[in-house]
């Protein structure tokens, strides 16, 4: 007889494990763009770095522990990689779009702008790495 918990994990552990990924990376960025921003760099500029930076640790953590992709042939590494960075800049734009709006245009709070921006980015990026990796 299965355990519950072995049960739960078999199920959902692909979406608990993005969860924590998504939460490291969503921290990573955060930290990234504030430490920037507070050394005086632009948003657009730090935000920039921030999504280089936490995406590269995402495709690795995605790939590696997510989704378990054991293919590491250097073909299969560009050729996921290059879908990763193309797919997660698709919601740079729209993390750009939604700095944009909230920071400049109606001069929200840095904290608030950016969290809510995480969101949106962690459902958009959920979505395009199944794509990718499942």
């Amino acid at each position: 007889m299965e355990k519950p918990i072995t049960t739960l994990y078999s199920k959902y552990g692909t979406a608990l494990r993005y969860l924590i990924v998504g939460g490291l990376t969503t921290g990573i960025n955060v930290v990234l763009f504030f430490g920037l921003t507070h050394l005086a760099m632009p948003w657009f500029w730090a935000n920039i770095i921030a999504w280089v930076l936490s995406v590269l640790f995402a495709f690795i953590a995605n790939k590696k522990v997510v989704f378990n992709s054991a293919d590491m042939t250097f073909r299969t590494v560009i050729k996921e990689g290059a879908s990763f960075f193309t797919l997660r800049g698709a919601s740079l734009l729209a993390d750009t779009a939604i700095l944009f709006v909230g920071l400049t245009l109606m001069h929200g709070s840095p904290l608030i702008v950016k969290l809510i921006d995480q969101v949106v980015v962690i459902v958009l990026n959920y979505g395009f790495s199944k794509l990718i990796f499942a």
